[in-house]
């Protein structure tokens, strides 16, 4: 993982805005039309070169390939490992609840996903690895196309996946989260020796407390969610921490949040993951004033942060002196060389999906190529 030695780098979550054409083809294949399928993966390869073009031309230095080619960044893996079928019911978030006319408004505007989330039925293997293989050359061509600082690609986390994917197979929680981290450890490790950073999306330790937990009290919530780390960490046993960065989110989603873990729960549990860099919210109105967690936390002294200084679920383009202010913040904290300037979250999350309008997303992109300028000179003068 490149770090800031001399100047704050920039990077996001992940996922960019898709074409419309990437966009059918991916609903087409999940929906089992006639799709060809040799032009859409030409059409992938063609969307993965342009974000990354135009993600180096905005500023970001630290580049994924926007998730082109997924339908999510938690199902996806249905095509890559087996034991999944079918569908499974909906939980909404607990906050949600709390608030129905507004889930049912954000319902009829397609501001939840629609699309399968199929349950475990059977056991876990790996089933299929040259989709990852697919996007794994697709990304290198447009790196080596673009020269970026650096790239990372996304990974579906293994209680992430517990998450959205609920098992109707193991005898437990726990067997499944390691069938889970066993299957997914190939795919963890391809993309490291592939030469980028392996960013494990792992929302389930902020999301999950008010989703799959949140009829638990703090004390299970808090063991599970450890249990969701030490799977993490297993999958990853063989890959050095340096070489990968953990998100953690409370859903990327305009709601009200109020039943959101405080970060001083979230993050000691999170502080155990083996990455070495931890991408989170603090920008959004409900997270922004937790930067005063960080600095009273007992940081290791090998941890990166990559706090969120922009939000991902409104218009505001965030102006670059705020920017850099909130950069500054976490300087403060931890030295300037072990910060990075992030996104709250991804800007597409589910493909169809865009919360944020695509052109915006890139100014918001700038915004923090901006902020980021104006901290570095204030920083290293």
């Amino acid at each position: 993982m490149k770090l800031s030695t001399d100047r704050i780098l920039t990077t996001h979550v992940g996922s960019l805005p898709r074409s419309e054409a990437v966009t059918k083809g991916i609903f087409g294949i999940e929906q089992g039309e006639d799709v060809d399928i040799e032009q859409h993966c030409a059409e992938v390869a063609n969307a993965v070169s342009e974000v990354v073009a135009r993600q180096v031309a905005v500023g970001v230095d630290v580049v994924s390939d926007g998730e082109m080619s997924k339908l999510s960044y938690a199902t996806y893996i249905k095509d890559r490992i087996t034991g999944f079928d079918g569908d499974s019911p909906r939980r909404a978030p607990a906050d949600l609840e709390q608030f129905p006319s507004f889930l049912e408004r954000q319902a009829k505007v397609g501001g939840t996903p629609t699309y399968r989330r199929p349950q475990c039925v059977g056991p876990i293997e790996v089933k299929d690895t040259k989709p990852c293989e697919d996007d794994l050359a697709n990304f290198r061509a447009a790196v080596d196309a673009s020269q970026p600082v650096d790239g990372f690609m996304n990974a579906a986390s293994p209680g992430v996946i517990a998450l959205f994917q609920p098992n109707n197979h193991y005898p437990d929680h726990e067997s499944y989260l390691y069938a889970l981290a066993d299957a997914m450890q190939p795919e963890y490790e391809a993309i490291v020796d592939a030469g980028f950073v392996l960013q494990l999306d792992s929302p389930d330790l902020g999301l999950g407390r008010h989703m799959m937990f949140k009829d638990r009290p703090d004390e299970e919530y808090e063991a599970l969610a450890a249990q969701h780390v030490e799977a993490l960490n297993h999958a990853v046993r063989n890959i050095p921490a340096e070489s990968m960065r953990m998100h953690i989110c409370w859903g990327n989603y305009e709601g009200p949040h109020v039943c959101d873990a405080p970060m001083e729960q979230v993050l000691p549990i999170a502080l155990k993951a083996k990455p070495a860099g931890l991408l989170f919210e603090s920008s959004n109105p409900r997270h922004a004033h937790e930067w005063k967690a960080f600095a009273v936390a007992d940081i290791p002294d090998d941890k990166i942060l990559i706090p969120g200084v922009i939000d991902s679920t409104t218009h505001f383009v965030e102006h670059p002196e705020l920017v850099a202010q909130r950069i500054e913040r976490f300087a403060e904290i931890v030295g300037k060389e072990r910060v990075m300037a992030g996104t709250d979250c991804g800007f597409s999350t589910f493909a169809g999906y865009a919360g944020i309008d695509h052109e915006i997303t890139y100014a918001k992109l700038e915004a923090m190529a901006q902020g980021a300028e104006i901290a570095s000179e204030r920083l290293w003068g």
